[in-house]
């Protein structure tokens, strides 16, 4: 056998084994400990592997404005749950349930997102660890 052919598929198999070694799991980032109840207007949804991530734009008591960046699980288990492009569009008011990041960020891992007709969708990876973590 051709060893450039073998050394070839070999290297195709690790790059393609690549993204899944970049997914971690929620105790890496996040703490269970530290959960935040966000209301506020989304400013952008990036339905992108290996997860989604909703922006939050939240005005505190104070009247400032400070931008979330709140994870979800992946596009395709979203859709499944009926979370689409349409569901939370720009400008859309939303509450979200999570946990904030370890390092005090403003980014959290989403549990829940309430939209405005009181419809909540779960946002949470399966397998991660996260509490209420559907296994």
């Amino acid at each position: 056998m051709n060893m450039k052919f073998v050394a070839a598929v070999c290297a195709a198999f690790v790059l393609a084994a690549a993204p899944a070694w970049a997914h971690h799991a929620f105790a890496a980032e996040f703490d269970a400990k530290k959960p935040v109840h966000l209301d506020g207007v989304v400013t952008k949804v990036e339905l992108i592997n290996p997860h989604a991530w909703i922006h939050v734009d939240v005005t505190g008591q104070d009247g400032k404005v400070t931008s979330w960046m709140v994870e979800a699980g992946s596009p395709n288990v979203l859709l499944r749950r009926g979370f689409t492009k349409t569901s939370v569009a720009p400008g859309t008011r939303v509450i979200v349930e999570g946990y904030q990041s370890k390092d005090g960020s403003l980014r959290a891992n989403g549990r829940d997102i309430t939209l405005p007709d009181g419809k909540k969708l779960f946002l949470g990876s399966s397998g991660t660890g996260a509490p209420y973590d559907k296994k």
